[in-house]
């Protein structure tokens, strides 16, 4: 074939392929309607879903642990040498003050209680003739003297009796709670053997450590939150009671004591727990962190109006459970984009999933 004839050939199918195209694009494709759909594209309004800036308090915490201890506590032990004849609580039973807990055997301590009061009987009827006789002075001074003497010894004696045969049975000092007794009915205890411990737990102590840092921010009735994994889900309250007034010179820490009310008696002595100390709170602004875009050095939301986004520039604050706090820039009630953000542009048509009246709430719990 000559060159002249491939050059037609080629020519002859380009100009049916080009003629094809106008004649699709002529019958087939409505210029129109293509501009109809570009533009529909073009201004379709983006998804977004918003939240409403509200006013929080917000607190500023520090965390800390400690261990319980009762608001008073002491070890029952007798005063006196004797065998025990009853034992008269149960363990973890709720005494009284001056409740008994254990009686000894008191038999001598009852005989030698009968002869002081036998003896004082005696000596004041001694008394008794000395002074008749002495009015009719058939005595002397001083046989009168000794006999006031011997009167005032017999009573001491008794007061004695009656303080030994009250040693035979141990009580309370205070209101509380008993612990596991140590010894058995009939064993034989001397003076300072434990018998077992009793907790005032009407309040418990919790004292822990502090930062040196925080000293000057740490005052007497302050509040505070404890928790323990022995009760998952529940917080107790509390306040402060009392700051050291040195820090420690190896640890740079002061130690400091809080107090929680426990009337229920829930709260043992000796448990584990974790502290969060409130050391300020104020009222914010505040909206979710997805809200928040961070650009270079500018920090901005996507405001909400008439159906169009609008970038705010804000300052913020605090940071705390999935909210931030907004020093300026926006005010309570303000509806924020927290999703689609990525397709959203300043000034552009957006359609809210959630009406205004069903915002989604910012997140977290601050107050």
């Amino acid at each position: 074939m000559s060159i002249w004839r491939q050059i037609l050939t080629i020519a002859f199918i380009a100009s049916l392929a080009y003629g094809g195209f106008k004649l699709y694009e002529q019958y087939v494709v409505d210029p129109k309607a293509s501009s109809e759909n570009a533009n529909r594209r073009s201004v379709a309004p983006t998804i977004v879903e918003l939240a409403t800036a509200e006013l929080r308090i917000l607190k500023t915490a520090v965390e800390a642990v400690g261990t319980t201890r009762a608001r008073q506590s002491v070890d029952i032990v007798p005063e006196a040498d004797g065998r025990v004849e009853r034992i008269l609580f149960e363990p973890g039973q709720t005494v009284q003050r001056g409740e008994a807990l254990v009686e000894l055997d008191d038999t001598i301590a009852r005989a030698d209680l009968a002869e002081a009061n036998a003896k004082l009987v005696e000596r004041e009827r001694v008394l008794e003739r000395v002074t008749q006789l002495r009015g009719s002075s058939t005595v002397s001074e001083a046989t009168l003297e000794e006999s006031i003497a011997r009167l005032a010894e017999a009573r001491a004696e008794l007061n004695r009796a009656e303080q030994k045969l009250a040693e035979r049975t141990i009580r309370a000092p205070f209101t509380g709670k008993v612990g596991l007794a140590d010894i058995d009915q009939g064993a034989r205890v001397t003076a300072g053997t434990y018998i077992t411990r009793l907790d005032d737990l009407t309040n418990v102590e919790v004292e822990f450590s502090l930062p040196e840092t925080l000293f000057s921010q740490v005052r007497s009735g302050q509040r505070i939150m404890a928790s323990s994994p022995a009760f998952p889900g529940r917080e107790f309250d509390g306040v402060i009671e009392a700051v050291d007034t040195s820090i420690d010179p190896v640890s740079r820490s002061f130690r400091t004591r809080a107090v929680i009310p426990n009337a229920d008696g829930t709260l043992p002595a000796g448990m584990f727990m974790s502290l969060e100390l409130t050391l300020s709170e104020s009222e914010r602004i505040v909206v979710p962190e997805e809200a928040i875009i961070f650009q270079a050095a500018e920090t901005y939301v996507f405001t909400v109006d008439d159906n169009k986004a609008q970038r705010v520039t804000v300052k913020t604050g605090q940071r705390r459970n999935g909210v931030v706090a907004i020093e300026n820039g926006l005010e309570e009630g303000d509806s924020v984009i927290v999703r689609g953000l990525h397709r959203v542009r300043d000034g552009g048509a957006v359609e809210a999933l959630n009406k205004p009246g069903e915002m989604r709430p910012a997140t977290g719990s601050d107050s």
